[in-house]
């Protein structure tokens, strides 16, 4: 089976990219989880022993630590942002609105494994913040505004400020974390409720 061809002009098969991407896929998926439980200078062993590769492999996608840092984040982000149109077409507006925040809160949970390291100045991740709300803005408002047209939330709330009040409220050291930040979703999906019918009727 051939593919496409590399730089030295040799067919490079398909098989060989697909294995490398799975991969990536988990040394991303095993590096967020001992970030979460060691944090991001957990040894490199650690991680590839929880992906089943060969620390070789990891450092081959990733030279730096920064560099995985990075992509862990990214592709949290992405996920996140991703989950915005499938729970969009499969639900209501504002259920949609509802479980895509309670899945924000799993990125939230995600980030906080990542915290010392994207607070800790290194200039390698100076973009990460834009990155954050080029990806997770727009999905958030699409939801924000289908749910708005519907009457089900009040229509004065941006994403900025929705994403920011979530990650501020479930930022937390709590013994149950994940209990936690799903109650303080019930706390704000009601202030976003609140008065939405009204303001509907006066539009």
């Amino acid at each position: 089976m051939t593919g496409n061809i590399s730089p030295t002009g040799e067919s490079v098969p398909r098989r060989r990219r697909a294995d490398a991407q799975r991969n990536i896929d988990s040394l991303l998926d095993a590096a967020k989880t001992v970030f979460g439980s060691s944090g991001v200078d957990a040894p490199a062993k650690e991680i590839t022993d929880l992906a089943g590769v060969g620390v070789g492999t990891l450092y081959r996608h990733f030279p730096q630590r920064s560099d995985l840092v990075k992509a862990v984040f990214r592709h949290e982000v992405d996920a996140c942002a991703d989950a915005a149109g499938p729970l969009a077409a499969e639900h209501e507006p504002g259920t949609a609105l509802e479980k895509w925040l309670h899945r924000y809160t799993q990125f939230i949970a995600a980030k906080r494994g990542l915290a010392s390291a994207l607070h800790s100045g290194d200039p390698a991740f100076d973009e990460l913040p834009d990155y954050f709300m080029a990806r997770l803005g727009p999905a958030l408002d699409s939801l924000l505004n289908a749910a708005a047209d519907d009457g089900e939330v009040r229509a004065d709330i941006g994403s900025r400020d929705l994403l920011n009040a979530v990650a501020s409220l479930c930022m937390t050291d709590a013994d149950e974390p994940a209990a936690y930040s799903q109650r303080m979703i019930g706390v704000i999906i009601d202030g976003l409720r609140y008065g939405a019918a009204a303001n509907q009727s006066r539009s």
